[in-house]
């Protein structure tokens, strides 16, 4: 294959490696690009000597059975540094819509969450513990004893909440979303 071909290949590759949160199996990326796995390793291969020779911020690893991207070791206190300061910037819809769910339902699991948003939130509730706004409490006395999580006491305090039973009530919410959807559903 030639350099011509191997450029959309690299593009695609790196696109899904940019998407990915953990480690990607070669033979799933090659599935991915409909290459074979050889193919796949040898695309990574050349992405990661890519990436070393442009010094660029990040790098490709070959770790824990597949292909992930991570910070350059090289800007590392700057990245952590950011991160840090970043603790208190504003949050996404996505983890706004998370941590209601955590304070509301709580203790609840990373399914429930994931259930009840219809996607999957891991990425999501992880932020939300790094940011100290939630925690594992424990864990669900069923199969597989799923952990559970609750809103942690920075999030009262982020909140300006004296305790949990300060959160406002969703009753009046859910009334006003209830009426409306039996009036567009005609009744």
């Amino acid at each position: 294959m030639n350099g011509a071909e191997r450029g959309p290949l690299l593009q695609a590759l790196e696109a899904l490696l940019f998407v990915s949160d953990e480690p990607v199996a070669a033979v799933v990326l090659a599935q991915a690009l409909g290459v074979d796995r050889r193919e796949a390793e040898d695309l990574c291969e050349e992405l990661a000597r890519s990436y070393e020779e442009e010094a660029a911020g990040v790098v490709l690893r070959n770790i824990a059975g597949g292909w992930r991207l991570s910070t350059n070791p090289d800007v590392a206190p700057i990245v952590e540094r950011y991160v840090l300061s970043s603790r208190h910037a504003r949050l996404t819809k996505a983890a706004l819509e998370t941590l209601a769910i955590v304070a509301y339902k709580q203790p609840v699991t990373r399914h429930q969450i994931s259930a009840i948003r219809g996607v999957n939130s891991d990425g999501v509730l992880r932020a939300l513990v790094d940011r100290d706004l939630v925690a594992e409490v424990g864990r669900e006395e069923g199969p597989g004893r799923p952990l559970l999580y609750g809103t942690t006491p920075e999030f009262l305090e982020r909140l300006g909440l004296p305790s949990l039973s300060a959160l406002p009530s969703l009753a009046p919410l859910l009334g006003r979303e209830a009426g409306a959807e039996a009036e567009a559903a005609g009744e």
